[in-house]
C-alpha cells in the first residue's frame, strides 16, 4: 500500500548531504518518490509500505552518516488531537536545540585557541610588512609548541563532523561539505605535524619556519561558528509551525453525566458539550449551543477584530474566547479540526520544493566532486609551474594554502539554502495572514500571475442576502417598518427572510409577537403584529391585494440582481425592503489594488448578466463573463491560458472545482466548500479576498528574496574558488589565506538566512 510521509532526517550539513540522502533513499526497496530539502532538514517519501518501512530506509542512509526520526511506539500513541508528525517536529525541535547547545559549547571551547591563532597570524603578517619587530624568542617557541597541542584539540574534538565526513568519503564515496573541510584541515594539520616531528631532517629542502596549526585552528573555528549561527537563524525559519502548534488548547472543560469535568483534550469526542470561559483557547471545532461571546480569531485568520459569535455560529480550535462564557458541540476533533489541517498544509509546502530550486539541487549533486578535483588540479599547478619561478619550498607552501583555501571556501550550503529558507519564512508569514499556500510551486507561480479570474458569489460578493435598503412610503419610523418586518420574516425560513432577521439582529431591534401567521405560496406571508394585520412579499401580492404601486421604479434596482419585498397592509405599501447579495467591503480595495500589481481581473460566473455587470462596475472588475456553466469556466481559463496569460482563479463552489484546477494557481476562499479548498493550490481564510493581493506580494517578495539569495550563493563561489586558487596572484601577488576562506564561507550561509528572514519584517 501507497504512503507518504514527511519525515525529519538527523546529520545533514549542506546540500550536498540532501542529495546525497536523495539518491539513496531512491535506490531503497519499496520507495517510489523521494524529495529532500535541506532547509526543513525533512524529507518527503512515497513508499509502499508492504515492502519498506522508516527503520529499514534509516539503516540504509545509517552507513552514510544520516537517520531517519523515526516515530517511536511511544510517539505514536499519542492523543486523536495531535498528528506524530507534529509531535515528532517538536521532538525534533528540542534534538535541534540540544545539537545547537552543543555547537554553542564546541565555539567557546574554541574561542581562546582562536583568539592565541589570529594574535601569532597578526604578528607574522605585520613583521613581514616590516610593521612589527619579530616576536621574542621565548614566546616564539613557547606558542611553537602551543599551537600543535591546540590543533589536535580542534582538529579531533571539535572538528570531529568532518573528519567523519573524511572518512565517510575514503569508505563510501559519497562527498559532502564535511568532506572538503576535514580533507583541508587535515592536511593541514599532517604537513605541520611532520615539518614540526621532522624539522631538523626537511630543513635544507623546505621552509620550515612557516606552519599551518594556525589555518587548521581558525578555520575549523569560523565554520563551526558559521554553522552555529546558521542553525540558530534556520531554527527561527520554522517559527510559524511552532507558533500554530502552540496554539492548542491542552485540556477541555466537558459536560459529562451532568457535571463539569477538565478532561486532555485527545480525550474529547464528537458530539461532547465544552464549556470555554473568557480568556480560554477552544480546543476543538464545534457549533455554539448556548450564550454569547466575541471570540479573538486572529491566531488563525489573520483577523484583528474579535468576531461575535452567537448559538448556531461555528467556532475553531486555537481561537481566544474573550469575554463571555458559552457552551458548543464538538463537531471535529483532533486531526480534523481547522487547526490542525493547517498546521499540516503549511508543514508540506514548507517542506515541498520551488521549480526554481532545480538548478541549485543539479549544481549541489556534483559540486563537491568537482571542488575536490579543482583543489588537486590547483596544488599540482603551483607545483608544476610555481617551482620554476619561486622555488620547490615556495610553492608547496603556496600551493598547500590554495589547496585547503579552496576546500574551505568552495561550501554548497549558502546554494542549498537560498531557497527552501525563504519558502519556509514566505509559507510561514502567509499562514500568519491567513494564507494557506499548499506548496512551493504554488507560490512561486503565483509572482508570474497576469490575470485574475474571479466568481461572484461568495468571492466579490459575500453569498448570502443581506438586506441593503429601506425606502419609507409611510410615517412610520424605519426601526417601527423592520421591526414588523422582521417579526413576520422571523416564521420563515426562507433565504430572503434571514437577511431581514438578521438585519434586525444586527440592529438590536426587538421582535414582536406575530398571530395568524400564513404562508403566501409564491407571493409571500401575513399575519397579524399588535393587533393589526400586515403582509410581507413580492410585486404578485401587491396584485392579489388591489394595491395600486409604481412597479416600474423598482425595475432599475431589481436589473441589477436586488430582490423587493414590500411591506403593506390591506389598504397602503409601508415600505420596500431591498435585499441583495452585498458585495464584500473589501473587495474593491482588492480590485484596485489588483490593478496597482499590473493584473487584469475577470468576473466569471452562472449569474444573471445585468446583476454581474452592476457588481463589476461597482467593483472596477475589467471584463465580466456570466450565465456560464461549470463547463464554461472551465473553458474560459484555457482560452485565457492560450492568449499567454498566466492565470489565477479564485472561487469558493463546487462548480469552481474544475476551474480552479485547470488554473495556473487555483485560490480558494476559506468559507467555501471542502471539494473548491482541496483542488486549490491557496486558501485564503476567513473568504476575504483581499488576501489574495497579499498573497501575490507574499510571493514576489519571496522569489526576490530567493534570486538574491541565489546570486549572492553562486557569487560566493565563482569568486572564492579562482581567488582561492591563486588567481590574483601572479597580478597583485595576493594569496586568499584558508582563514579568510572560511570566514568568508561562514559569512555566506548566514547571510542567506539572514536574508530570507528579512521577509517576516515585510509589510504586505
Amino acid at each position: 500500500m501507497q504512503t507518504s510521509q514527511i519525515i525529519k532526517i538527523k546529520g545533514m550539513h549542506c546540500a550536498s548531504c540532501a542529495n546525497i540522502i536523495e539518491r539513496a533513499l531512491k535506490k531503497t526497496s519499496g520507495v517510489q518518490d523521494v524529495s529532500v530539502n535541506y532547509g526543513t532538514e525533512a524529507a518527503k517519501i512515497v513508499f509502499d509500505n508492504t515492502l519498506t518501512n522508516p527503520q529499514k530506509m534509516s539503516d540504509h542512509i545509517e552507513p552514510l552518516g544520516y537517520t531517519l526520526a523515526v516515530p517511536t511506539a511511544e510517539s505514536m500513541n499519542i492523543s486523536q488531537s495531535e498528528h506524530a508528525d507534529h509531535l515528532g517536529m517538536n521532538q525534533s525541535k528540542k534534538e535541534k536545540l540540544a545539537e545547537i547547545e552543543s555547537m554553542r559549547k564546541m565555539v567557546l571551547s574554541a574561542v581562546p585557541m582562536t583568539i592565541i591563532s589570529i594574535f601569532i597570524m597578526g604578528w607574522d603578517i605585520l613583521a613581514q610588512l616590516g610593521w612589527m619587530t619579530k616576536m621574542p624568542y621565548v614566546w616564539s617557541e613557547f606558542f611553537h609548541h602551543l599551537l600543535p597541542l591546540m590543533a589536535t584539540y580542534i582538529l579531533f574534538v571539535v572538528g570531529k563532523p568532518y573528519l567523519l565526513g573524511l572518512y565517510r568519503f575514503l569508505r563510501y564515496g559519497k562527498a559532502n561539505m564535511d568532506t572538503l573541510i576535514g580533507l583541508g584541515t587535515l592536511v593541514a594539520y599532517i604537513y605541520s605535524f611532520i615539518i614540526t616531528a621532522l624539522e631538523e631532517t626537511l630543513r635544507p629542502f623546505i621552509n620550515v619556519e612557516h606552519t599551518y596549526y594556525d589555518v587548521t585552528i581558525v578555520v575549523i573555528a569560523f565554520i563551526t561558528l558559521g554553522k552555529y549561527l546558521e542553525a540558530r537563524a534556520k531554527v527561527k525559519t520554522g517559527d510559524a509551525i511552532e507558533k500554530l502548534l502552540n496554539l492548542q488548547a491542552k485540556t477541555a472543560l466537558v459536560i459529562r453525566d451532568g457535571k463539569e469535568q477538565e478532561v486532555p483534550i485527545g480525550e474529547v469526542v464528537h458530539g461532547d458539550l465544552i464549556i470555554v470561559k473568557p480568556g480560554a483557547k477552544i480546543p476543538v471545532d464545534g457549533v455554539i449551543t448556548e450564550g454569547t461571546s466575541f471570540i479573538d480569531e486572529a491566531m488563525v485568520t489573520g483577523e484583528p477584530m474579535p468576531v461575535e459569535k452567537t448559538i448556531g455560529d461555528t467556532v475553531v480550535a486555537g481561537t481566544l474566547n474573550t469575554n463571555s462564557t458559552f457552551t458548543f458541540k464538538a463537531t471535529k476533533v483532533g486531526s480534523e479540526t481547522l487547526l490542525a489541517s493547517i498546521i499540516k498544509m503549511v508543514e508540506e509546502a514548507q517542506g515541498s520544493k520551488a521549480p526554481i530550486q532545480a538548478l541549485a539541487d543539479k549544481i549541489s549533486a556534483v559540486f563537491v566532486p568537482v571542488v575536490l578535483v579543482l583543489a588537486f588540479v590547483s596544488l599540482a599547478g603551483w607545483l608544476i609551474i610555481g617551482s620554476s619561478s619561486l622555488g620547490f619550498s615556495q610553492a608547496l607552501s603556496y600551493g598547500l594554502t590554495s589547496f585547503v583555501g579552496i576546500l574551505v571556501i568552495a561550501c554548497p550550503c549558502a546554494l542549498g539554502l537560498a531557497t527552501p529558507t525563504a519558502i519556509i519564512v514566505g509559507v510561514g508569514k502567509g499562514a500568519k495572514e491567513g494564507i494557506l499556500i499548499k506548496d512551493a510551486a504554488t507560490l512561486e507561480k503565483l509572482h508570474q500571475v497576469t490575470t485574475v479570474v474571479v466568481d461572484k458569489t461568495g468571492t466579490i460578493t459575500k453569498g448570502k442576502p443581506e438586506l441593503t435598503s429601506i425606502k419609507n412610503h409611510s410615517d412610520r419610523k424605519d426601526d417601527e417598518i423592520v421591526a414588523i418586518l422582521a417579526s413576520l420574516e422571523s416564521k420563515s425560513e426562507h433565504p430572503i427572510a434571514h437577511a431581514v432577521s438578521v438585519y434586525a439582529k444586527e440592529k438590536k431591534i426587538e421582535l414582536l409577537a406575530v398571530d395568524n401567521f400564513e404562508i403566501l405560496k409564491g407571493k409571500g406571508l401575513k399575519g397579524t403584529v399588535s393587533g393589526a394585520e400586515y403582509f410581507a412579499g413580492n410585486v404578485k401580492l401587491l396584485v392579489d391585494l388591489g394595491l395600486s404601486f409604481d412597479v416600474e421604479s423598482l425595475k432599475a434596482e431589481t436589473s441589477e440582481g436586488r430582490t423587493p419585498v414590500i411591506l403593506t397592509t390591506k389598504d397602503n405599501v409601508l415600505a420596500v425592503v431591498m435585499v441583495a447579495d452585498a458585495v464584500k467591503p473589501e473587495a474593491i480595495d482588492a480590485v484596485k489594488n489588483l490593478h496597482k500589481l499590473g493584473i487584469k481581473v475577470v468576473m466569471l460566473t452562472g449569474d444573471d448578466k445585468n446583476a454581474a455587470l452592476a457588481i463589476a462596475n461597482e467593483v472596477g472588475i475589467d471584463d465580466v463573463v456570466a450565465e456560464v456553466l461549470p463547463e464554461d469556466k472551465l473553458r474560459k481559463i484555457k482560452e485565457l491560458q492560450s492568449k499567454g496569460e498566466i492565470v489565477a482563479m479564485a472561487g469558493d463552489g463546487v462548480n469552481d472545482a474544475p476551474a480552479l484546477a485547470q488554473a495556473d494557481v487555483g485560490v480558494a476562499m476559506g468559507t467555501g466548500t471542502d471539494v473548491a479548498i482541496e483542488t486549490a493550490g491557496i486558501t485564503l481564510l476567513h473568504g476575504d479576498i483581499s488576501k489574495l493581493v497579499k498573497a501575490i506580494r507574499l510571493s514576489k517578495l519571496t522569489m526576490r528574496g530567493i534570486k538574491q539569495n541565489l546570486f549572492w550563493a553562486f557569487f560566493y563561489n565563482v569568486v572564492g574558488i579562482p581567488v582561492a586558487g591563486g588567481l590574483l596572484y601572479p597580478f597583485f601577488g595576493i594569496l586568499l589565506s584558508p582563514v579568510f576562506a572560511g570566514l568568508a564561507m561562514a559569512f555566506s550561509s548566514v547571510s542567506v538566512v539572514s536574508n530570507s528572514l528579512r521577509l517576516k519584517a515585510k509589510k504586505l
